[in-house]
């Protein structure tokens, strides 16, 4: 088949584009999975390249799956040889072959994020500190963000005594990740690119395999990632890179938009091609988008254009709900009302939000509603105790030397093996220089013959017959399938009468086992190591519904790569979207406004921008502040459609957008019905340090305190409810102490 016969000309210029680096800026719904797998097959077909000098990289297991089958359908054949998968997954594959290289075996294990807590946890009791003072997650987050930036243990920067003890609490972590034979996610980048870096004849040897590079979603990249890609491509340097900096959201967990300027200017040569031509969304929708978007600075710019088969379609609706319980019941009665005119099924919804916890309250319009929906982003599959309990059995039988996993299982189901016991074992273990397993799996083979057998003084048959047990797995798995190897645990540990207690949740449970039993059916012919490596790298977006017949619930993160029909976007406060944090930052305050642009593009035909005038917060309510996202959107692109509450407790019928917010885009009140004195205010009244009275929230602390939009915002601290900001001519604030 003619590989180019359904691109139109901007898709085709990227698909045929010759040898070097190509940055390709794609603008949400512009075919860039067409172009990749155009690209890849084009190389294959005319360029003459084997699969296997071929490595392409995405950031989800979806997405390398439907990649390889588009390829293997343009081509008509199968691609042998080639690498294709998720960064970490790449990643992995090249740890395994080069163990040798490494301080770990090749059967290492990939802790999942609450391993990885977990054994922070345990540096911080092996160092002698206090949780309260060095929170777990804070830490892992602080370790993470180190190894994302290719900072090791030894070259953390400690500016501080905190920064000096998270140095050795990182080292720590790393120490006992090595003795379980363990990496956690970060590691796998920054062992894979530590392997290149250190050893320049086995990095030459991978970029001589691989003539073309080819990336995806490369504005989400991070450090760690640029420079493994760098290390890659650095022999024939053809990397072809997709992505748009318009779309990057991830900063919070390491991307770096700014990844695409320095693809340009570490490539200066580099051909630039532009994807404008998107086949998603109607026109106003796009015009929408690019109003909000081009308010950022550190883009490209680019023109939207929609195809002549969705014209302009309808104007946006911006709704305005007396509360946030109103505000779900709009969205949930919309809906319905949408599906009972035929023009629509329950699949073609999606409700989107800035932060999980908003999903509640429209959970509950739509469960009193009796719909039906399905939520992303709630308790992960892989998340729930059963799930982890089988997996950790798995992970043990493969690397007797995990001692998170053995940690979870020793005792599951209860089997008398006590916290005295498990100690000894360790001990035991430590004084032998071998992993606790190990210790274990002697004991199963030899009884009172092991020589640990006497470090125990109660607790030994215990151990024992859980060793024979793990012993047993554990040479068994190399040749048993592994769906009989599955089974031989639920039924050598009773796990059915341990987790089905005859109720509801309890055959839930067990649903849930059986669930992951079949997944491991379908690895019955790769064995053990890919089933947990699959496990390991699993995205949330990899969970996400391939054809849903009911309302999607998520958030805006969540619903990157996702499109439907229609789409709502509630919450839509100042403090909510944008977030708190990045009122005051301007760089954060971008990364908002490229995630409000996420969500907007997600939308095909209709979109619906809600919010509240007042929220619930500690069982009182408080006035929100429209987004100032809002205010970019053209008036000509919106239909208002606004319910405001009065004083008198009726309604206001239309929405005046100038008259209500001003001409600003700073941090807006928002007045139904303006005060009665509505002269600017041009002098603050209030200062930090001063005591302040509110009449439902008590006495608080002034933090901060400005002018803006013709009124004063007031950021208090109150002993009751902790931080508000406040408007100060609607909060009426008793000042009763002065500033200090």
């Amino acid at each position: 088949m003619n590989i180019l016969s359904d691109l139109n000309p901007q898709q085709q210029q990227a698909v045929t584009a010759g040898t070097g680096p190509i940055l390709v800026l794609a603008g949400p719904g512009s075919g860039k999975t067409r172009v990749l797998t155009h690209r890849i097959a084009y190389v294959v077909e005319n360029l003459g390249v084997r699969p296997f000098h071929i490595l392409a990289v995405t950031f989800t297991n979806k997405a390398a799956r439907e990649m390889e089958s588009r390829v293997e359908k343009l081509l008509d054949q199968k691609l042998k040889g080639m690498w294709l998968g998720t960064f970490h997954a790449i990643c992995a594959r090249l740890l395994r072959r080069e163990a040798d290289h490494l301080p770990f075996d090749s059967n290492f294990v990939i802790f999942d994020t609450d391993d990885q807590v977990a054994l922070v946890k345990r540096a911080i009791k092996d160092l002698n500190l206090d949780e309260k003072n060095y929170r777990p997650n804070a830490v892992h987050g602080a370790i993470s963000t180190a190894k994302n930036n290719l900072i090791l243990p030894g070259d953390y920067q400690t500016r501080s005594y905190r920064d000096e003890v998270i140095a050795r609490i990182y080292n720590r972590y790393q120490q006992l990740l090595l003795a379980n034979n363990g990496v956690d996610f970060d590691d796998l980048l920054l062992w894979a690119f530590r392997l290149l870096e250190e050893n320049p004849e086995l990095r030459e040897a991978y970029a001589r395999r691989f003539e073309y590079v080819l990336v995806d979603e490369f504005q989400d990249t991070n450090m760690v990632q640029y420079e493994l890609l760098r290390h890659l491509s650095s022999y024939h340097q053809n990397i072809f890179v997709v992505g748009d900096e318009d779309q990057s959201i991830y900063r919070w967990r390491g991307a770096d938009y700014r990844n695409v300027m320095r693809f340009e200017e570490d490539y200066p040569k580099a051909q630039k091609i532009l994807l404008e031509q998107n086949y998603r969304s109607t026109q106003t929708v796009l015009d929408a988008a690019v109003s909000v978007i081009g308010r950022n600075t550190h883009r490209t710019p680019k023109r939207l254009r929609s195809i002549p088969e969705l014209g302009k379609g309808d104007k946006i609706t911006v709704y305005e709900a007396v509360d946030d319980h109103a505000e779900a019941l709009y969205v949930v009665e919309t809906i319905q009302q949408l599906i009972d005119s035929g023009r629509f099924q329950g699949g073609d919804f999606a409700v989107m939000y800035r932060t999980n916890a908003q999903s509640r309250l429209v959970e509950e319009a739509f469960l009193h509603a009796g719909m039906p929906y399905r939520l992303v982003g709630a308790q992960r599959f892989y998340g729930r105790r059963e799930v982890k309990d089988m997996i950790a059995y798995l992970r043990l039988i493969m690397n007797p030397a995990d001692e998170v996993s053995l940690n979870r299982v020793i005792n599951v189901p209860p089997r008398g093996i006590g916290d005295r016991t498990i100690l000894y074992l360790q001990q035991a273990a430590q004084e032998a220089n071998i992993s606790a397993g190990e210790v274990l799996m002697d004991l199963g083979y030899k009884g009172k013959d092991s020589a640990y057998w006497g470090a125990f003084s109660r607790g030994a048959n215990l151990l024992a017959e859980f060793g024979s047990l793990l012993a047993d797995w554990h040479d068994q798995a190399d040749i048993m399938p592994l769906p009989e190897l599955f089974d031989r645990i639920l039924e050598d540990t009773l796990y059915y009468e341990y987790i089905n207690d005859g109720t509801e949740e309890g055959m839930g449970r067990w649903e849930n086992v059986q669930e992951l039993r079949r997944l491991a059916f379908e690895f019955e012919d790769r064995g053990l190591s890919s089933f947990l490596e699959n496990l390991a790298l699993v995205s949330d977006q990899d969970t996400v519904p391939e054809e849903a017949e009911a309302p999607t619930l998520l958030t805006m993160h969540a619903a990157k790569g996702l499109e439907f029909p229609v789409v709502f976007i509630v919450g839509l406060d100042d403090g909510l979207m944008p977030h708190n944090r990045a009122l005051d930052d301007p760089e954060e305050m971008e990364e908002e406004r490229r995630l409000f642009y996420v969500g907007l593009t997600r939308a095909k035909k209709r979109l619906y921008l809600v919010r509240a005038e007042q929220r619930s917060l500690y069982g009182t309510y408080q006035e929100s502040i429209p987004s100032r996202f809002l205010e970019d959107i053209p008036d000509e692109l919106v239909q208002a459609n606004v319910r405001s509450r009065r004083r008198s407790g009726g309604f206001s019928a239309r929405w005046d957008r100038k008259a209500e917010w001003g001409e600003t885009h700073a941090l807006r009140t928002y007045r139904t019905p303006p005060p009665a004195a509505s002269a600017p205010i041009i002098q603050q009244r209030y200062r930090p340090s001063m005591r302040v009275m509110h009449q439902t929230w008590g006495e608080g602390m002034v933090i901060d305190s400005r002018i803006q939009d013709g009124d004063e915002t007031v950021d208090v601290m109150f002993e009751s409810v902790g931080f508000k900001r406040l408007v100060a001519s609607l909060a009426n604030l008793e000042i009763i102490q002065k500033e200090k």
